[in-house]
């Protein structure tokens, strides 16, 4: 692990992993640097691969009050100690994040995502869902809050979703909850990057999933039988194949 400090002094972890062009994973909602470790040493002998911990997770810091904006330049703060213009990768809300970085300017050479959930083309929000999230942290219910998170926006059946509720690593970043949804619905998503583009969806995944990626200009491609549980190796495949 090494770390990195971003604009605003919050210090970041990363790991970097393999040889060659770099590339840098921007994890989703409860993912932490080590979420993308089996894709980052599938793509290791391509690629150098740079997993963070985005704020408030695992090894890295969480100044406050959070902002949108923040994590765009902890993003940034990455892209540099890889060495300039990035390709860069987000899973799901994490491919949110690197549009709107991308379209803020951050130094991207290519970008690729994951199953990105434009609020346009999901489900509707569950009712008062920023604000019951909200209340469970505020009253230290952190498993409630997973549990909302899981069942309500995921869509997992209620016993499974209980039982990851108890699991301790997603317990201590279940307060990262609120900046995911910030990412995800602060504004309008840019949905027409200025550098080559690649969105994936999975084949067995929600209907709107694939529309969403469809959405975003830039190239697409649909993972047979894959879901938003996406097997890294498949995927490593598709994202070599775009960033060589």
């Amino acid at each position: 692990m090494d770390k990195t400090t971003s604009a605003d002094g919050t210090p970041l972890a990363y790991d970097r992993v393999g040889d060659g062009p770099a590339v840098v994973c921007v994890g989703g909602a409860l993912n932490t640097r080590h979420t993308s470790a089996r894709l980052a040493h599938a793509l290791a002998d391509r690629f150098t691969v740079y997993l963070y911990d985005r704020r408030g997770r695992g090894d890295s810091g969480d100044t406050g009050p959070y902002a949108v904006d923040r994590e765009i330049e902890d993003l940034a703060a990455i892209v540099a100690v890889a060495g300039g213009p990035a390709r860069v990768y987000g899973m799901s809300s994490g491919a949110i994040l690197a549009l709107r970085a991308e379209a803020a300017g951050v130094p991207i050479a290519r970008l690729a995502g994951y199953e990105p959930p434009l609020p346009a083309l999901a489900p509707p929000a569950p009712e008062r869902y920023p604000e019951r999230l909200a209340a469970a942290l505020a009253e230290g219910r952190r498993d409630e809050a997973l549990r909302l998170f899981m069942v309500e926006v995921v869509g997992l059946p209620a016993e499974p979703a209980a039982g990851a509720a108890r699991i301790p690593d997603l317990l201590a970043i279940a307060h990262t909850l609120p900046y995911d949804d910030a990412v995800i619905t602060g504004g309008p998503v840019p949905v027409s990057p200025r550098v080559p583009t690649l969105t994936l969806a999975g084949g067995a995944s929600p209907a709107w999933m694939r529309e969403a990626s469809r959405a975003v200009a830039g190239e697409h491609r649909v993972l047979p039988g894959q879901t938003h549980d996406v097997d890294p190796v498949v995927l490593a495949e598709a994202l070599a194949d775009f960033f060589a």
